[in-house]
């Protein structure tokens, strides 16, 4: 027997998939998560997974997981005490940023958070022009007098991002070099070595974060590693990037930052491979769990990255997967606020105490409390019936915090909070659909997490979607996708060059640099030269504009792919801003490399099914359900997925309960079970 585990680790919940290669049976489970420390609910969720299913750790062959640990300590501020090295004149960097307010008429907005100690930027005589050239020599004994001051201040990471190192990190290297020679303890990040590329203060924002979280994660994983070891699974574990691929331990302390949105990505790279099984290449994800709501466009089969995103305000300059996350959870409270309005979020009541009906100790009433009353949840038990709920703790969490505060009887509050939280989603899809210009009529709705099922067809009906999948383990798709995903590295150069045939030469050697340097990562992962690609694009604009385009090209540089992608950016260009100018002299300014290394995946063959449109199952029971913007309850049919087969038929009002989540097909849409066991359902035209 050998063994795939995946793991994806919620605010609320943490999830496992379990593929036996053998006999190609994937399970599933879900455990409370602990966010006091995560590598608890996964170790808990590890020794159950051995006992139940009698697997010998040492058959167990590939371990991965996502985790929130970077995302949590940047949320919360609990990160290593930092310090900045930069050249003379430039420590106020981070303070000053881009010179523009987010919110120029809120007088009482908040600037981010600082990830630096207090007083710890530290300035150094040394300078390397534009060209790469060096004007000024680095002065090491300053250096060094720094180095004896992070010392005595007790810094735990230091971040070095000198001026355009990106293109010369001599200093950068020797900085690094020289403070680790005096303070070996010290975790250090250089920026040429995460962020070789231009933009000065999107380069230090990063360096910083990730400096930041260095020490955490370094903690965290080589703590995971030793309790993996300690049950005698014999595999190094591999950690989720935010670009849907995997790493290492070892990558994974290197570059942290890279792990920032590692949960939601995983979840990504699933719903991508449920897709294909539905025939499908465009779609918009829906990840709804208990603490947020993550949405993702997927087109031609891919999903979009972001070469940068602001993280708890600050700028992170690397490879993420393009996705918008809100505050709306299952465990996310509801209140009214002082002018009397209903909302709900962003805060989550998360694992502990989690929503009033997990009978735990949560008081306030949350989205999950809201479905209860609504009936579209099972009022006794969940998770398979493994885990009680009081209806009575929900109402009463409802009518004291928001009856009380209102006019509204209980059923309008807790259709109310339904209403309000899926708007919430519901802004947060057009922002990755309508307003970048795509017809979401045109993609299915993809749902998935804990509580994305439960949301998802009146979501869709509000964004005139006609179509949503529901995978056959939604609540768990992530830890799915984790075994889904590959190794890949990023890489990146920056040297401006216009786009010509006379840039060849030096265009070339950089794609060629980047490969080789592509190979080696692929090398340390032990990737077989046959599971190799490598992906090429170039980041251009027309001259004197200040932002570019990234646009793929098909092999490193020749006369024919530098015309094919020169005509491909004014296309771009056109279809993003309503025109080109082929007469425009074309810049390129960024150089990207994705090497990628294909590892072993499950196999999910087929149901087979003995005939079609066979009799339903008997129903669990027939319960009353008040539907979002209905004024009568409707007797509701619940059915047990688990008996459900392929060519089953279900028109709704339907519930289907299992596991790790709980769908629900509103009256008006019909559901149809395919040769995966996923649920395709289709809002019926009237």
């Amino acid at each position: 027997m050998r063994y795939m585990i995946g793991v994806d680790v919620g605010g609320t919940f943490t999830d496992f998939s379990v593929f036996d290669s053998t006999t190609k049976k994937l399970t599933h489970y879900k455990r409370s998560s602990t966010p006091e420390d995560p590598s608890l609910a996964i170790m808990e969720g590890m020794y159950q997974i051995l006992e139940e299913q009698d697997i010998r750790p040492e058959d167990v062959f590939y371990l991965a997981h996502g985790t929130t640990v970077a995302t949590n300590a940047l949320i919360q501020g609990r990160g290593a005490k930092t310090a900045l090295v930069t050249t003379k004149g430039f420590k106020d960097l981070m303070e000053i940023g881009w010179q523009r307010r987010p919110s120029l008429y809120d007088l009482h907005k908040q600037k981010p958070q600082s990830m630096l100690a207090l007083g710890q930027r530290y300035e150094v005589n040394e300078r390397i022009r534009h060209d790469g050239s060096v004007k000024l020599p680095l002065d090491e004994e300053e250096v060094r007098s720094i180095a004896q001051a992070l010392k005595r201040a007790r810094v735990e990471s230091v971040a070095v991002c000198t001026l355009f190192s990106f293109l010369n990190p001599v200093h950068e290297r020797r900085i690094k070099e020289i403070i680790l020679e005096e303070c070996p303890e010290v975790y250090v990040t250089a920026s040429h070595e995460l962020i070789p590329e231009f933009r000065e203060y999107s380069r230090m924002s990063t360096t910083v974060l990730n400096a930041f979280l260095g020490p955490v994660m370094k903690q965290y994983v080589r703590n995971f590693e030793h309790k993996v070891s300690a049950v005698g699974i014999q595999v190094a574990p591999y950690v989720t990037q935010s670009n849907g691929s995997i790493i290492s331990i070892s990558e994974t302390i290197d570059c942290p930052i890279k792990t920032a949105v590692s949960g939601p990505s995983a979840g990504v790279i699933g719903a991508i491979y449920i897709g294909k099984q539905c025939e499908t290449e465009q779609l918009i994800t829906f990840d709804m769990g208990g603490t947020s709501a993550d949405v993702c466009l997927i087109d031609n089969g891919e999903a979009k990255l972001s070469n940068e995103r602001l993280i708890e305000g600050h700028p992170v300059r690397i490879p993420m997967i393009d996705i918008i996350t809100v505050g709306a959870g299952g465990g996310s409270i509801a209140f009214i606020d002082s002018g009397g309005a209903l909302k709900v979020g962003p805060i989550s009541a998360g694992a502990r105490p989690g929503p009033a009906c997990y009978m735990l100790g949560g008081e306030d009433p949350t989205v999950t409390d809201a479905n209860l009353i609504l009936g579209k949840l099972n009022p006794r038990r969940i998770l398979g019936g493994t885990m009680d709920v009081d209806r009575g703790l929900a109402e009463a969490a409802i009518r004291d915090k928001i009856c009380a505060n209102s006019s509204l009887t209980i059923n309008e509050a807790a259709n109310g909070i339904i209403s309000v939280v899926n708007s919430n989603m519901v802004r947060a899809i057009r922002l990755i659909s309508v307003e970048r210009g795509y017809d979401v009529r045109t993609f299915p709705l993809m749902a998935f997490g804990g509580a994305g099922p439960l949301h998802a067809c009146e979501v869709a009906e509000e964004m005139g979607i006609s179509s949503v999948i529901f995978p056959s383990a939604p609540g768990t798709l992530c830890s799915l996708g984790v075994l889904m995903a590959d190794t890949r590295f990023d890489l990146v150069r920056s040297r401006i060059l216009e786009a010509v045939p006379e840039s060849l030469p030096e265009l070339q050697a950089i794609f060629q640099e980047l490969i080789a340097e592509g190979s080696q990562l692929l090398d340390g992962e032990g990737i077989a030269q046959v599971d190799r690609t490598f992906l090429l694009s170039v980041d251009c604009r027309y001259l004197r504009q200040n932002y570019e385009i990234n646009i793929p090209i098909s092999a490193v540089p020749s006369e024919s792919v530098l015309s094919k992608m020169c005509a491909d950016f004014h296309d771009r260009h056109n279809s993003l801003y309503g025109y080109s100018d082929e007469e425009k002299p074309i810049q390129m300014v960024n150089y990207r490399v994705s090497a990628i290394g294909a590892v072993e995946k499950p196999e999910l063959t087929e149901v087979v099914s003995e005939a079609e449109n066979r009799e339903l199952p008997s129903t669990k029971e027939v319960r009353d359900v008040l539907f979002c913007h209905a004024k009568e309850w409707l007797p509701t049919p619940i059915y047990d997925r688990s008996a459900l087969l392929p060519g089953h038929v279900l028109v709704g009002p339907v519930i289907i309960e299992q596991m790790d989540s709980t769908v629900v097909v509103p009256p008006g849409w019909e559901a149809v079970v395919d040769a995966h066991l996923n649920i395709r359902t289709n809002r019926k035209r009237v």
